[in-house]
């Protein structure tokens, strides 16, 4: 029983189902009689101080602040491992996944403001469909394309990658608040700090993380929004190892830290954001407090622009020569990623919940349905596709065996 615990808790899938367990707890609570414990729960201020220096924040925004600033760390440390000795380091293994992300990202941004470009307000949220949720798309995958080639995996966690790279820029360059420039300076003297201790090839961890959260509570501070420090934090993270030891044995600090936090995000940190985010009361919701072309403009930009983006480019791409489909994959395998990407969730919620911090709690309630509805929908249609392109694949291979077998 142990045993199968233990692997049930290793397995990609697992991730992604507590995920989706703890959005749907958070939709049964936030429409039954303990929504009024939900709502106070993640309204409760919460002070944190040193001596003269603190904050006072609500408990979602802790978590949407803090917690979700680990989570970007570990895709600033997983993006440098790939970058540095991974998937994506060469220009060959970059071209294919770069391309399908831009397009990616792009189609549904233009098709959400197609459907809000009359309305500022609305408009606000062009981001929030450009986003991919890497752990529910690697679980649906997992679940489903077990017998898939491996570079089909590779090539969806790298479209991922550069998704998420995507929505770092776009957060950092259109939903920044107005600027502290001490704070900004402390930031980067943070940074540069980081940076001599990488040179220097410090190799104790605490050095770091102190480090990494002064440059955490100053962006904090400086209208830049604080995930985007654990992104840049994770760049200063030692990849190489002393030569002490046998070599062979030895992890740098990047590959430990990232092997550490991995459990930590995928089965506590997304699942309390989730928790904390996706819960749309529905009961005594009307018509006037939801706005429909948000919803629609997610749920288009989701479930359409991601598949016609990523597989379009795609396809112009292997057809122009600029790169190759990877090793063993199909076309309909490429599609059935595509529609995968249409995943948002987490991402997707996250932007959503920044794009429209300051205005109506109906905006926000309208994206989480909108994205709830895209991400279902992708996700159904995504499996569909990867068990119809796997049958195919046996099917195929079970006919070549025969054929092969009569004389």
């Amino acid at each position: 029983m142990g045993s199968t615990f233990s692997a049930l808790f290793k397995h990609e899938a697992s991730g992604g189902v507590l995920l989706v367990a703890a959005a749907f707890l958070a939709l049964i609570v936030a429409n039954s009689p303990a929504n009024v414990l939900y709502q106070w729960l993640l309204a409760l201020p919460v002070t944190v101080s040193i001596g003269g220096f603190g904050f006072d924040k609500a408990l979602l925004l802790w978590i949407n602040d803090g917690l979700m600033a680990i989570f970007f760390f570990l895709i600033g440390l997983e993006v440098k491992r790939e970058v540095l000795d991974g998937h994506l380091s060469s220009p060959q293994k970059m071209v294919l996944p770069a391309v399908a992300a831009v397009s990616g990202i792009a189609i549904p941004a233009i098709l959400y403001a197609l459907m809000n470009y009359q309305n500022p307000a609305t408009l606000q949220g062009w981001a929030v469909p450009a986003a991919t949720d890497i752990a529910f798309a690697l679980g649906i995958f997992s679940l489903f394309g077990r017998s898939l080639p491996v570079t089909l995996k590779l090539f969806l966690l790298s479209v991922a990658i550069f998704d998420d790279i995507g929505a770092i820029i776009i957060i950092a360059l259109f939903y920044s608040a107005e600027l502290s420039v001490l704070s900004l300076v402390v930031a980067l003297s943070g940074l540069a700090v980081l940076f001599v201790l990488n040179r220097l090839k410090v190799d104790k961890v605490a050095a770091y993380v102190l480090v990494g959260f002064i440059v955490w509570a100053a962006v904090l501070k400086s209208g830049v929004h604080a995930t985007l420090a654990g992104f840049a934090v994770a760049w200063f993270i030692p990849f190489s190892v002393k030569s002490k030891g046998d070599p062979l044995v030895q992890k740098s600090m990047l590959v430990q830290l990232e092997e550490n936090l991995h459990s930590w995000v995928a089965f506590l940190i997304l699942p309390v954001f989730a928790f904390a985010n996706a819960g749309v009361r529905f009961i005594d919701a009307s018509a006037a407090q939801i706005e429909f072309n948000i919803i629609s403009g997610v749920v288009l930009g989701l479930f359409v622009g991601k598949q016609l983006g990523i597989f379009t480019a795609c396809w112009l791409a292997v057809k122009l020569g600029w790169a190759k489909l990877p090793e063993s994959v199909t076309w309909l395998h490429i599609y059935a990623v595509s529609i995968l990407c249409g995943i948002g969730f987490t991402m997707s919620l996250f932007v959503g919940s920044i794009a429209f911090a300051d205005l109506s709690q109906h905006y926000l309630d309208s994206v989480k349905i909108g994205v709830l509805m895209a991400s279902l929908l992708s996700a159904f249609l995504g499996a569909l596709v990867i068990v119809y392109s796997r049958n195919k694949a046996q099917l195929s291979t079970l006919t070549a065996t025969s054929e092969q077998a009569i004389p």
